[in-house]
């Protein structure tokens, strides 16, 4: 649960909150607001500012039904971001969602990237696991059906919470082999997953712990939330809040969101009630 991010600890035998910074035109909720130095900038410190541990960097929109992103517009818009962020804030914990490989190589090379973050768990590129065991980075192994493209067309599973136990349980044991060692799983809610199997799942995340992984969950403002509720994802913070305490309860070791206060603030609320 302690681990080397290029020699700062990360510890989460007590949860932490990784904020969100879409660098993307076109994410669901907050899209285009961070493209410039300044907006990037100001983002960041809001997140430290508020207790975020890690800076969750996004340069290729993985909503439903999302474009598609060259390797080179995503590697440009990274760049671009990291080079404002690391010459301002040297130390921060920087997390980069990808799933290539070449790109994972360069920005931990480059700029001291701290963990890589694949939504697709090695499945889009042959070459990523044994990247990352040469890179010896945190990795977080996420859990997706389909491509963002395609995952929301009717997901189907013939045993829901067994295959994605199965799924995670080889692809662990595939990593261990070839000696990735910091492993974070993270369910994957919302790809390739029905509202039900979303709330399912949640129910449900304690028998991860079987894995003897952190978990990470993603689900601040998705539409497991939103569309429950009968509103927009602009509308439904106290319900992020009170998905992220019931995943904190279940097990969660990082939750990864927008609004970094009141996160922080569930995790403070979490730990004083397991304290006593």
């Amino acid at each position: 649960m302690t681990f080397n991010c290029n020699g700062k600890l990360l510890d989460l035998r007590s949860p932490v909150v990784a904020g969100i910074l879409n660098i993307t035109p076109d994410s669901f909720y907050d899209g285009g607001k961070y493209i410039n130095e300044p907006h990037i900038l100001k983002r960041v410190e809001e997140i430290i500012n508020e207790g975020g541990t890690i800076i969750d960097i996004g340069a290729y929109s993985s909503r439903p039904g999302a474009d598609h992103v060259s390797e080179e517009e995503e590697l440009k818009r990274l760049i671009r971001a990291l080079k404002i962020i690391r010459k301002k804030l040297p130390d921060v914990i920087i997390s980069v969602d990808t799933f290539r490989s070449a790109i994972a190589g360069y920005v931990v090379k480059e700029f001291n990237v701290d963990i890589i973050n694949d939504i697709s768990g090695g499945n889009f590129d042959d070459e990523m696991f044994d990247t990352i065991a040469r890179l010896q980075v945190p990795y977080v192994l996420m859990h997706m059906k389909g491509t963002p493209q395609n995952m929301q067309d009717n997901p189907y599973y013939d045993d829901f919470l067994k295959e994605i136990l199965i799924f995670f349980a080889e692809k662990v044991q595939e990593a261990k082999q070839i000696g990735i060692n910091d492993l974070i799983i993270d369910p994957g809610f919302g790809f390739g997953k029905t509202t039900d199997h979303n709330y399912e799942l949640l129910k449900n995340l304690d028998r991860f712990k079987i894995l003897d992984c952190p978990i990470l969950i993603g689900i601040s403002r998705k539409s497991m939330v939103f569309k429950l509720l009968n509103e927009t994802p602009e509308n439904v913070l106290p319900g992020t809040v009170a998905l992220n305490m019931a995943a904190l309860e279940k097990g969660a070791n990082i939750i990864r969101v927008h609004d970094v206060k009141e996160a922080v603030q569930t995790v403070n609320i979490f730990n004083k009630l397991n304290s006593i």
